[in-house]
């Protein structure tokens, strides 16, 4: 599918003899195959299955390709910059000036922040279910719980980075060993009930183009893991120098076989013991699977093991994208205070952003509106913009990068990518 890697080859006809396998490597295998596997795995067999068989099956060919195409143009964007170890807001200053290095810092941002928006509804759907279906108590009002989470999600953010890191690196696989071990765990509940929505009777072929349409930009918010690419990117060319790019790939490759393989087998178990009336159902509570599956189905293991893992697994993304989000906003209140010829201390810094994350979050948890209208119309929307259109845009306009045009695979990203973008225009339609 991609004749880059044939020309490579070609012209580089030692680089396979030269490239080893090394620890790190491995470990980076681990690392992106973790960062990948998160909470919006719990949202993507909703989405998956809700639109019938034919959604279903497009996720499934198109999921390898898309997510390993794309992470590997952001992968060859950062390592084509003419200074080793530049991260991607460096890049992209080099390729594309400061006005454009100041726009993709705001929509790096807003990539990152409506997934925080994500995930504090999410928890407190999470836990309400939890405390109604499994410990018979009765909830506080909804405004008290969120904000309670909420407080207690700061609280831990309080605790510093490194503790958070070290954390989340810790919970990456007994969550997966958990997601192989319910998908399995529900095999015996697998029925054909799928099968007989190849074309749901509701809407005809207009509502399976739908339901395609509306699974791409949750398909690349579920499989994105573009904020590690960066430092991705750079490791491979402190390890690797002028061999980077292609071990990188290799390490992709691995990477994401692994994670499309545990997350579609996850999906297709959880879509297959369930039926897309159960989906929409699940949609309309706007739930996860897991909280969904608890109580779909009278299993103490399930009712009870299944929301636990969803309440760790999304506080474990919220603590994770928090990083990410309030790194950016601090950037970008910098960048603004600066222009202005005036400075922000750090500490007035903080708590501005601290009580920013905590006020909006809050209240969009109170709110509740729907996860995966948000995933559809904001947060996947705004990822492909950085993750599959602005390194196609960088092999047409980058000289470094110029040797990567004329690929099949070029097209097919910038395919995904628009359509994955075009998903705001139906929020707005609605």
């Amino acid at each position: 599918m991609d004749t880059v890697k044939n020309n490579t080859v070609h012209s580089q006809p030692t680089t396979k003899a030269k490239l080893g396998w090394k620890k790190t490597d491995t470990l980076w295998v681990l690392g992106l195959f973790g960062t990948a596997v998160g909470a919006g795995t719990l949202f993507l067999p909703i989405n998956a299955g809700v639109g019938g068989l034919i959604p279903l099956l497009v996720m499934t060919v198109l999921a390898l390709p898309m997510t390993y195409f794309a992470h590997r143009g952001m992968t060859r964007f950062v390592l084509s910059s003419s200074n080793p170890g530049a991260d991607i807001t460096e890049v992209v200053e080099e390729h594309f000036g400061a006005g454009m290095g100041k726009v993709i810092t705001l929509l790096y941002f807003f990539a990152i922040y409506p997934i925080l928006l994500v995930y504090s509804v999410a928890l407190t759907n999470t836990v309400e279910s939890f405390m109604i279906n499994q410990l018979g108590m009765v909830p506080p009002a909804r405004w008290i719980l969120a904000l309670i989470l909420i407080v207690g999600l700061m609280a831990i953010v309080r605790l510093g980075e490194e503790l958070i890191v070290k954390a989340m690196s810790m919970l990456v696989f007994p969550f997966v060993a958990v997601l192989l071990a319910l998908a399995l765990y529900l095999v015996p509940e697998w029925n054909g009930e799928i099968f007989n929505h190849v074309i749901p009777v509701e809407g005809g072929m207009t509502s399976v183009f739908m339901a395609v349409w509306l699974i791409l930009p949750v398909m690349v918010f579920s499989f994105n893991h573009s904020p590690v690419i960066s430092s991705f990117a750079v490791a491979m060319q402190k390890e690797h120098g002028e061999n980077a790019e292609a071990q990188s790939r290799r390490v992709l490759q691995r990477a994401h076989i692994m994670m499309v393989v545990t997350v579609m087998f996850f999906v297709f178990s959880c879509v297959l013991s369930l039926s897309p009336a159960n989906l929409a159902e699940a949609k309309a509570q706007n739930v996860s699977i897991l909280t969904y599956l608890s109580n779909h189905f009278n299993t103490p293991m399930i009712a009870y093991a299944a929301p636990i893992v969803a309440i760790i697994a999304i506080t474990k993304s919220f603590l994770g994208h928090y990083l990410g989000a309030s790194e950016g906003l601090n950037g970008l209140v910098v960048k603004m205070t600066r222009s202005r010829g005036k400075e922000i201390g750090p500490k007035a810094l903080n708590a501005f952003t601290a009580g920013f994350m905590l006020i909006t979050t809050w209240a969009v948890a109170t709110i509740n509106p729907s996860i995966l209208g948000m995933i559809e119309s904001l947060g996947g929307p705004i990822i492909a913009m950085l993750l599959f259109i602005m390194p196609m845009y960088a092999i047409k306009k980058v000289p470094a990068m110029r040797k990567y045009s004329g690929a099949i695979s070029n097209v097919f990203i910038v395919i995904i990518g628009l359509i994955s973008i075009s998903a705001i225009f139906y929020s707005l339609a609605q």
